[in-house]
């Protein structure tokens, strides 16, 4: 078997009209308070995406030490981040929801309901296991699951980016393109009819559900940290459904891409373009965000859901004393220690 090309979910992107804000609730409330990059730039390589010109932003990479995928919280400074004039249901096309996972989801519940201001959804019985959904204050919906996979006990009930949930037009399609994209992927479950746990709007529409599930393996620098991907597809079958990102920019308001840690991108990049899923943006050699570094590229699932792809190559482990770990410089795709990526708590920002 070759070797693995993408280690896990490293973030996915939200857009949001004041990204400090935005990350002092992720922080507060989910534990992502241990900060990797904190960077206002202008992003000169995103035009395709940005109307042809380039915009100014500012952007946030926390992590929650508990295990699992950041966020990339996003916020342009060059205009105003606009919001969908709709309200996304499930089913619309791009990504839905975060799926967020809990080492106990009744505890989860309970702090939600207790901390946060927002929506928050009863306990239900999921196609596979236990959960419930929630709202930030930002109208973006997310869920919060069980997950196998953690990093360490940090005394929080919410851990890191678990996966999400991706509106699809024919879920044979995507699968198709994810399957080339993340192999080895299982099908957990793949279910048609009524769901009651849905946060829908329009009572007895039907839906195809697909749960994808990549299980950790111990290859690549972050793998233990990111843990398991769980990328469910849901198709709206009674309804057409909308674009959430149909004429915006990306940066705007929502989930704005889904990110994989990759670990070659050349070989990465020459299967993806022979199965013809080619990159639409291709940094193609290092580039800075603030304290780290790497190349990134970005390409679309058949319904145009951005999906970035970063090679880590410099990340920060105690930005205090100027302690940066450069991953080029290491020669086998191994789990860095756990003591190492611990560290990175003495960078953790307390509200």
């Amino acid at each position: 078997m070759s070797a693995p090309l993408i280690s896990g979910i490293q973030q996915v992107g939200i857009g949001v009209q004041n990204a400090p804000e935005a990350w002092q609730w992720y922080r507060r409330i989910l534990g992502f308070d241990v900060p990797v990059f904190d960077e206002k730039a202008e992003a000169p390589l995103m035009t395709p995406y940005t109307g042809g010109a380039v915009h100014a932003r500012h952007a946030i990479l926390a992590i929650n030490l508990a295990g699992g995928g950041g966020l990339e919280i996003w916020s342009f400074t060059s205009r105003t981040s606009q919001p969908a004039n709709f309200k996304p249901e499930p089913g619309d096309l791009g990504i839905n929801a975060i799926r967020f996972k809990s080492p106990d989801v009744k505890k989860a519940h309970e702090w939600l309901k207790s901390q946060s201001k927002e929506a928050v959804g009863p306990l239900v019985a999921l196609p596979e296991g236990e959960g419930f959904w929630g709202t930030d204050p930002y109208g973006n919906t997310f869920q919060i699951t069980g997950d196998a996979s953690w990093f360490q006990k940090t005394g929080k009930p919410v851990g890191g980016v678990a996966g999400v949930v991706v509106g699809v037009t024919d879920v044979d399609k995507s699968l198709v393109f994810y399957k080339n994209l993340l192999q080895p992927l299982e099908v957990v479950y793949d279910k048609t009819g009524v769901f009651e746990d849905l946060p829908t709007s329009i009572p007895g529409q039907r839906f195809r559900r697909v749960l994808l599930r990549k299980s950790f393996t111990p290859e690549g620098a972050f793998s233990k940290l990111l843990g398991d991907v769980q990328i469910e597809l849901i198709q709206a079958l009674d309804r057409a459904p909308k674009k959430i990102f149909e004429n915006r920019f990306w940066g705007d308001c929502g989930y704005i891409h889904l990110c994989f840690d990759t670990l070659d991108m050349d070989t990465l990049k020459t299967k993806l373009q022979a199965q013809g899923y080619p990159f639409t943006i291709d940094s193609e050699k290092s580039f800075g965000m603030e304290s780290a570094a790497g190349r990134f590229a970005y390409l679309e699932d058949p319904d145009g859901t951005l999906i970035e792809l970063v090679e880590t190559h410099k990340l920060p482990i105690l930005k205090k004393i100027g302690w940066f770990l450069d991953i080029q410089k290491r020669k086998h795709q191994r789990p860095l220690p756990d003591w190492m990526l611990k560290m990175m708590r003495l960078n953790r920002v307390k509200d």
